[in-house]
């Protein structure tokens, strides 16, 4: 809780100097963003400490605030805090202690489909089609929802529930999902109990210039 006091102080008073008149002690904003990104890691174990409703809230607005080709947004969100249901949702899922140790954890699901004109004639009336490129978002979606757990103070894990049918099928029935829609991760989000620190995963021999 002392962590996300702390960084609620920092943002704002990030937020009061670099929005107004900006002073040479102020945070540079590409610094903290590049800071953010580049403390994220995976956290597994966490405290008995619970997530304010406005921090929770905060989160899933970062979350929608990701890209969404063709603006489709086909995002869903199912937060959980009973983890007398966890072995129901959840099945033989091996995260089941990790999710149960967490504050919350919060299913993001994804509509497959799309209702809306067709593409190639837009004056036509909206019918239901295929949504081909709604992993694309959620993969967008699920790491802004990372990023935001980061800079809260808050840990997180990304565990995959597609394309895996004994996570997704039990997900799915116990959650109520409609037809169209299915679960694509499932991210248990608290404050850290332990020593996790992030990965270094720069390596210029992936860059590529001009071509391969």
């Amino acid at each position: 809780m002392k962590k996300m006091v702390i960084a609620l102080a920092v943002a704002a008073l990030f937020a009061a100097c670099c929005q107004t008149d900006p002073q040479p002690n102020c945070a540079d904003p590409a610094e903290t963003v590049m800071a953010n990104i580049l403390s994220r890691k995976s956290v597994r174990s966490y405290t008995s400490d619970t997530i304010p409703s406005a921090v929770m809230e905060n989160l899933l607005r970062a979350a929608m605030a990701a890209p969404s080709g063709r603006n489709i947004q086909p995002w869903s969100f199912v937060v959980l805090k009973d983890t007398s249901r966890y072995d129901e949702i959840f099945g033989d899922n091996f995260n089941l202690s990790m999710y149960k140790q967490s504050a919350a954890v919060v299913v993001l699901c994804a509509d497959t489909t799309v209702v809306r004109p067709p593409r190639e004639n837009p004056d036509a009336p909206a019918v239901q089609q295929p949504n081909n490129i709604w992993r694309d978002d959620m993969g967008a979606v699920t790491e802004n929802l990372l990023l935001a757990v980061e800079a809260y103070g808050l840990g997180a894990c990304w565990t995959a529930c597609y394309p895996y049918p004994d996570r997704m099928v039990p997900v799915k029935q116990a959650l109520g999902l409609p037809e169209t829609v299915v679960p694509y991760s499932v991210v248990p989000i608290g404050y850290p109990a332990g020593g996790e620190q992030p990965k270094d995963k720069w390596n210029p021999s992936r860059i590529h210039y001009e071509r391969w």
